[in-house]
């Protein structure tokens, strides 16, 4: 009875045993796919493939590296999720969990408790954690995407996805065993915490830990971290003063910002630390001439596009032609000259020769140059690098301009991201690794008439080709009768 149902129902039999033999074979396809990152994408802007840098960092890594996605189940954000699996396939020492905090409320207070950077860790966010350093980094919504300047709706829009380039960088962060300490100084008059978000911001997403301190009294830091004391108009205590001259004579290194309105003539301490690298500041703001339109950026002649000088820090920058700032409001500092024989100073940022000084005690409000006003070119960024009597080499930056480091918008629309980080590396002796993921493209390219060539071509080929066929069918048949 059993052979006779087989023969009567042989046909349904193999189908459905094709099936599910079909079906066996997709699921196996598919958990190969995830195992080991096979799937192609298809996507137009190839938001989920890796760059030979992602590739590279996760190559390198020596500790293991936790990502925590904390999605409720059917809120994942696909894109992310598709991409996380690469990283777990492309490396051993990556591991990937999807947690819903509302149902494991203790993964959340565990990094909350462990927290010393301010994060806030919510639910729609990742956490990448490496138990063997100890440290974590948490991504939100608004690390990956970036903002683009829309000239013609005159706002900034989303521009571009850029969930590699965050999560490569935090994974780098976690796993790295050392990482440089970048102090920001406050508490005379600094640029503040708040002033200060967009620079930290960068920092930390490059690797380097920054720490806000009130007072250098009772510090003690070490030859390979950076201070960074920007824009005060307060002058520092000669204690302040022996602690930081300590660290200098140890090979530590020294960022500095100073407005063309700080009162440099108040503050003996704090310029009497600038001359030692030989940086003098000049009364006035510097102003771009009209003659070359070039040199500024829109009307405004005091916002100067420098002219980058190809140095120790820039050199890469120039020649790939990432050379664009803008200086809002910038002081002028005298040009190197010769110093002792410890001490080499070079200009990093010019003007045009064109450019003129005009005093802070001269008319302001009408910008025209005047005889009495300098002509440039004038040196608006320095660096320096001094041997200290202890043989130790110690490096400082100065820059005319703060905005440069905390505005938003500046590091948008020009190469000041770039500059910054090259700064940091040079300062801190952290040995340079390019994390410049480029984004991917948030919408897709509207179609131009260049692009509508081929879908114009099929739309009329298909149906000759049809017509064509019908007739090769039904003249034979229209002849016999």
């Amino acid at each position: 009875m059993l052979k006779s149902f087989f023969r009567r129902h042989a046909a349904s039999v193999a189908l459905f045993s094709l099936l599910i033999l079909l079906a066996g074979i997709c699921l196996m396809a598919d958990g190969l796919e995830r195992t080991y990152g096979l799937r192609i994408d298809y996507s137009f802007n190839s938001v989920t493939t890796q760059s030979e840098t992602t590739l590279e960092i996760l190559k390198s890594l020596d500790h293991p590296v936790q990502i925590y996605a904390l999605y409720a189940r059917g809120n994942e954000d696909a894109q992310l999720m598709e991409l996380l699996g690469r990283y777990v396939s492309a490396s051993d020492f990556i591991t990937c969990e999807q947690v819903d905090i509302s149902l494991n409320p203790g993964l959340l207070s565990r990094f909350r408790s462990a927290s010393s950077s301010g994060d806030v860790i919510s639910q729609d966010s990742i956490v990448v954690s490496c138990e063997e350093t100890g440290r974590f980094r948490v991504l939100d919504a608004t690390d990956f995407y970036t903002l683009g300047y829309n000239m013609e709706e005159g706002a900034y829009e989303i521009a571009g996805l850029s969930y590699e380039a965050s999560l490569t960088e935090a994974i780098r962060y976690v796993a790295k065993d050392d990482i440089p300490n970048v102090y920001i100084l406050q508490g005379h008059g600094e640029l503040d915490e708040d002033g200060t978000a967009v620079f930290a911001s960068l920092l930390r997403s490059n690797n380097f830990n920054t720490v806000y301190i009130t007072s250098m009294e009772g510090m003690e830091l070490h030859p390979e971290d950076v201070l960074c004391v920007l824009s005060p108009v307060r002058d520092l205590m000669d204690t302040e003063m022996e602690t930081i001259r300590s660290f200098l004579q140890a090979g530590g290194s020294l960022l500095c910002t100073m407005d063309y309105t700080d009162p440099s003539d108040a503050m003996p301490n704090w310029t009497s630390l600038l001359r030692s690298y030989g940086f003098l500041p000049r009364d006035g703001i510097v102003i771009a001439s009209e003659t070359e339109p070039d040199s500024y950026y829109g009307d405004y002649q005091v916002f100067l596009l420098p002219i980058m000088q190809s140095t120790e820090i820039t050199a890469d920058l120039v020649q790939a032609g990432s050379s664009t700032l803008l200086l809002a409001g910038t002081r002028a500092f005298e040009n190197p000259s010769m110093t002792d024989r410890d001490l080499t100073v070079s200009t990093l940022l010019t003007s045009t020769s064109r450019a003129y000084l005009r005093s802070m005690s001269g008319d302001l409000s009408d910008l025209k140059q005047k005889d009495e006003d300098a002509l440039g070119p004038f040196s608006l960024a320095l660096q320096a690098e001094r041997i200290t009597d202890e043989g130790n080499v110690s490096r400082a930056v100065i820059i005319g301009c703060s905005t440069l480091l905390t505005s938003s918008e500046v590091y948008a629309m020009t190469d000041a991201q770039e500059f910054l980080i090259r700064v940091m590396e040079y300062l801190s002796g952290e040995e340079q690794m390019d994390l410049n993921i480029m984004a991917k493209q948030a919408v897709r390219p509207s179609l131009r008439a260049g692009t509508q060539r081929l879908g114009i071509f099929l739309i009329v080929l298909l149906p000759c080709l049809v017509f064509a066929a019908a007739l090769v069918i039904l003249l034979p048949r229209i002849r016999k009768r």
